[in-house]
């Protein structure tokens, strides 16, 4: 245990700053900023559409100024007086993932996107940048923000979307999941509440979760839609759904997301939330993960369970995908060969140290032969194939939640990764 929190704080030591005291510089008060990416692969803009506030916060009010992973993407607050960074955040974005697929050297595209952060007391420069595949800052927006600033969209008197909090953690400091109800109509919301309830057995069923579930408060978010189901474009089928979610998603069968991403953000507001999972209520097979963006999955479908727990580690924990297509076009698309991925559980063998180096037993081969022991038992190694290509990407386990709707559990390394995550959010001074 001593050395995992040795190498918990090397991880986050790179990307820390100096701890910030919440009430010094931060009102009880959600500041909600939405944001148009747009651009194609040649050039990428951030533009604001819009700040928000309501009474309470419910993120981390600890480990300010410091961020677990690095995302796509970075929220950043300064505090004008003194200079000092005082609250940070990342993430990833469906934009993000367009600039990969063709269609983006041909057209520009925009989407929308929303960040959340604590009301800073004074004023404060908030800067958002995006990264491109070689981690690099591709676009930028600074803006100053003003706590008494009239503009900023005061949503205190607007009506709360109703929720029930569906299981309240016993520790002090809790992360705040909200499940949103799509494709439900008013007469379907005890069907809702009873698969909200389901995610919650099969997301607890799984560790590190089953074994912290005390520091999750998870509240069902009674979403009503006009139409009952989701929308399936390839089969013509288009919904009057909640937060507007289709299959389809860059002509993906099974890829299932929304991009009504402001649409989501009313619905939520004045919620107890920092995460989303978002309920499709269909038996058709898919999902999609975004880290620290929501995870939307099919309720209905055979394989229910293993999926959201897999899509709930994309934006919960950052993690990967371990599993890969025996394609030319997708084996010849390697990861950046001068930089390490930034998800914990694959790796280009850039800084496999920086990873899951010290995991390996001694005299692991690299990269390793996969065996029926070593997946029957999990064994940590360095397997080849990962992040959907065949070559060149290399994943910790022979199997894994990551990798397969069949695995019983996630491997050592992404129950690792996830554990970190789960402290960051609730233990102070986990970052040094």
């Amino acid at each position: 245990m001593k050395r995992t929190l040795v190498l918990l704080c090397a991880l986050f030591a790179t990307l820390s700053l100096v701890a910030q005291d919440f009430q010094s510089y931060f009102t009880n008060r959600t500041l909600r900023t939405d944001l148009i990416f747009s651009g194609d692969a040649t050039t990428q803009h951030i533009t604001l559409r819009g700040l928000h506030s309501w009474e309470g916060w419910s993120g981390r009010r600890h480990n300010l100024s410091q961020v677990p992973l690095r995302g796509d993407g970075q929220l950043q607050l300064t505090d004008v007086a003194t200079g000092e960074v005082i609250y940070r955040t990342t993430f990833s974005s469906l934009f993000q993932e367009w600039l990969s697929m063709e269609e983006a050297q041909k057209v520009s595209r925009a989407y929308e996107f929303t960040l959340l952060a604590p009301m800073p007391l004074r004023p404060a420069q908030m800067n958002v940048v995006l990264y491109n595949s070689a981690q690099e800052v591709c676009a930028e927006l600074q803006l100053t923000i003003d706590p008494a600033d009239i503009l900023i969209h005061n949503f205190d008197s607007l009506p709360t979307t109703p929720y029930t909090t569906i299981h309240s953690g016993s520790e002090q400091e809790k992360i705040d999941v909200a499940i949103v109800a799509e494709g439900y109509t008013a007469e379907e919301m005890q069907l809702f509440r009873e698969d909200a309830q389901r995610t919650v057995e099969a997301l607890f069923s799984h560790e590190p979760f089953g074994s912290m579930r005390e520091r999750f408060n998870i509240v069902a978010v009674e979403s009503v839609s006009a139409d009952s189901g989701v929308s399936i474009p390839r089969e013509g089928v288009w919904k009057d759904s909640a937060v507007e979610s289709h299959f389809d998603t860059f002509y993906a069968a099974r890829y299932l997301t929304t991009s009504a991403i402001f649409t989501m953000a009313d619905l939520l507001a004045g919620i107890p939330y920092e995460h989303i999972i978002v309920l499709a209520n269909t038996d058709t097979y898919g999902g999609g993960g975004i880290y620290n963006s929501y995870t939307l999955t099919t309720a209905h479908h055979p394989l229910f369970a293993p999926v959201v727990v897999h899509e709930f580690g994309h934006s919960f924990g950052g993690l990967a995908d371990e599993y890969f297509y025996d394609t030319p076009d997708i084996a010849s698309n390697p990861l950046t060969a001068t930089n390490e991925p930034w998800q914990q559980n694959i790796t280009n063998l850039v800084d496999l140290d920086s990873k899951w180096g010290d995991m390996l037993p001694e005299g692991t081969s690299i990269p390793t032969e996969p065996t029926k022991e070593a997946e029957d038992n999990y064994v940590v190694g360095v397997y080849e194939g990962a992040n959907y290509m065949t070559k060149g990407a290399f994943r910790p386990a022979v199997v894994c939640r990551m990798r397969n709707n069949t695995a019983t559990q996630f491997c050592p390394v992404c129950q690792r990764a996830l554990e970190r995550m789960i402290r960051f959010y609730t233990e102070d001074g986990v970052v040094e």
